[in-house]
């Protein structure tokens, strides 16, 4: 406890205190008592008492000059706030250094496949591409021999543009191309030219260039150009102008004045109507290839290729599994065999057999499956919505085929599932009749008519909703593009509308005026009604066979489709 000022005085009365020594400079005595004890004891300035009550009482004083001191503590804390402020600057210009090179070193961040990883992959391991694998023939032979065509007057296309869905094969199919030439292999995806610096997007386009122009023959491999290639000035405002920068420097390695030769710029896009005209004219990218989803037989090579690796069961047909997955892609057929695989080591089977597969495909189709309701009742509506529209799909002429029907949903559904595989000549062809539309129609709405004959119109569900909007997607289709009408063989909507690049958005209206919009919502409600009731007709009769096999939906949670088509034509014959 400190000692105050008047107990100071106190004390050197009484004879309390043996020394004391005064510090001008920061007005304190250092005051020693009798039993040893030290403290500090504030005083006033210029304090003359102390000095007359010392000399009164005998009592030593001294005078402690403390400026050396206090000049020292400065130096050392200028000395210290110097080094200190030393330190962080040369620590932030190592910083802006380092970033500076990495800003540099963006340019140059071209990555560069491995070349005896190349050399493993040929057009023999490009299952289903037989036609697309013809046409890029003529690229390896330039690759391997250009004196062929230089003797010949013709030139190599500068630009090869794969064009498909995504996983198709199109990278996949420019690594075989540098595979079958055995020439170095420049691989980099479209999103890396652009950063968050200005300029750099063009660099690294020039570095890759030139790096590409030193290993001639070579090949370019850009994936997903669209990234980079969409319509310069199509955005609202104007464009990104890095992003811009970076297709200018891209058109002008790809066709400028600089020489390219030996660079084949191979690129990757499943959007083509997006790309820049100036990209996609001939001398850049000279051919426009197709890469669709494989047919039949393409699906069977794929699944061939990829089953090389894999233990498949002597049961299995490949075969079968290629006419049961129409509409699948490469990646989709490697990833069904992939998921079967997963299934067989989960239940520690030593090959991959039907079941196997069949869940596979059954999670490619659907995703995670849940148990259906508990509640009684809402499985029963369910049930007969099902039931419904499988007896439908059976009583119509269509080629798509039933496969299987459940109560098990996907998640976040609310009903079961009915499932169609589409007829392979039909996705194949790409030709789709009207009949074949309307009766996909009637199908949908199969539901619906069956929980109007059994529960009344008061008591439908909106369970259905799913194919509620297929219902109005096709009909519109019907209506509006294919001609499908009594509005006459006219389009009423274009098929390249890209609205999201932003061109005519605020001005953007329909071609065709109010009224003719007005006969088109005539055309599309006149197609579900008239739909609508054909379904209710072909199912009044038959409300005891939905009886029947809605309980034994429910008891079995499951039904096979051939015992489905059995029952309904023992149906009809007892009829």
């Amino acid at each position: 406890m400190s000692k105050s000022y008047s107990q100071l005085l106190k004390d050197i009365e009484s004879g309390e205190i043996i020394s004391i020594i005064l510090i001008p400079n920061r007005r304190e005595v250092l005051v020693e008592f009798i039993n040893g004890e030290k403290k500090l004891i504030p005083i006033f300035f210029n304090d003359q008492k102390i000095l007359r009550l010392s000399e009164s009482y005998n009592i030593p004083l001294t005078v402690r000059d403390i400026r050396s001191e206090q000049r020292l503590a400065s130096f050392i804390t200028g000395l210290g706030l110097t080094v200190i402020f030393v330190i962080t600057l040369s620590f932030l210009i190592r910083r802006s250094s380092k970033l500076l090179n990495n800003m540099q070193s963006f340019s140059r961040r071209s990555s560069q496949v491995n070349e005896e990883d190349i050399g493993k992959i040929t057009f023999d391991d490009v299952a289903g591409l037989n036609e697309e694998s013809d046409e890029l023939r003529e690229i390896v032979t330039f690759l391997k021999n250009p004196q062929i065509l230089i003797d010949l007057g013709a030139k190599t296309p500068k630009g090869v543009l794969l064009v498909g869905p995504p996983g198709t094969g199109k990278t996949l199919l420019a690594r075989a191309i540098a595979g079958e030439a055995n020439v170095p292999f420049f691989s980099i995806s479209a999103s890396e030219f652009v950063e968050m610096f200005v300029g750099v997007g063009a660099g690294r386009v020039r570095d890759l260039f030139k790096s590409a122009k030193l290993k001639s023959p070579c090949i370019v491999f850009i994936d997903e150009i669209d990234s980079i290639g969409r319509q310069r000035g199509a955005g609202i405002g104007g464009g990104n102008d890095e992003r811009e920068q970076t297709l200018n420097q891209l058109l002008t390695e790809m066709d400028g004045f600089a020489s390219n030769n030996g660079v084949i710029v191979i690129a990757a896009t499943n959007r083509p109507d997006v790309l820049d005209r100036a990209l996609t004219r001939p001398g850049r990218f000279d051919r426009q290839i197709e890469i669709s989803l494989p047919d039949r037989k393409a699906r069977f090579k794929i699944l061939s290729v990829h089953a090389r690796t894999k233990p498949l069961s002597d049961s299995v047909n490949l075969r079968v599994w290629a006419s049961k997955t129409p509409g699948f892609s490469g990646a989709d057929l490697q990833n069904l065999l992939n998921e079967a695989a997963i299934h067989a080591a989960r239940n520690n089977q030593s090959t991959i057999s039907d079941i196997e597969l069949d869940k596979a495909l059954e999670k490619a189709r659907f995703g995670l499956l849940s148990k259906p309701l508990s509640d009684i009742t809402k499985k029963r509506q369910i049930a007969y919505q099902i039931i419904g529209k499988t007896l439908v799909s059976l009583l119509l002429p269509t080629t798509d085929k039933l496969e299987k029907i459940s109560l098990f949903k996907s998640l976040g559904e609310i009903s079961g599932m009915t499932y169609f595989t589409p007829d392979d000549e039909t996705i194949d062809s790409g030709l789709i009749t009207r009949n074949y539309i309307y009766n996909k129609i009637v199908i949908l709405l199969g539901s619906r008519a069956a929980e109007i004959i059994i529960f009344g119109s008061k008591e439908v569900t909106q369970g259905s909703q799913r194919d509620f909007q297929d219902v109005y997607f096709w009909a519109n289709q019907m209506v509006t593009k294919f001609g499908f009408s009594e509005l006459g063989p006219i389009a009423y909507e274009s098929e390249n509308d890209s609205i999201f690049l932003g061109r005519d958005l605020m001005q953007r209206t329909k071609e065709y005026s109010q009224k003719t919009s007005k006969e088109i919502d005539k055309q599309i409600i006149a197609i579900a009604n008239k739909a609508i009731n054909h379904a209710i007709k072909l199912l009044s009769d038959k409300v005891q066979l939905m009886d029947m096999l809605a309980d034994e939906l429910i008891d079995n949670e499951t039904l096979d489709a051939e015992y489905v088509i059995n029952t309904l034509k023992s149906y009809i014959d007892t009829d």
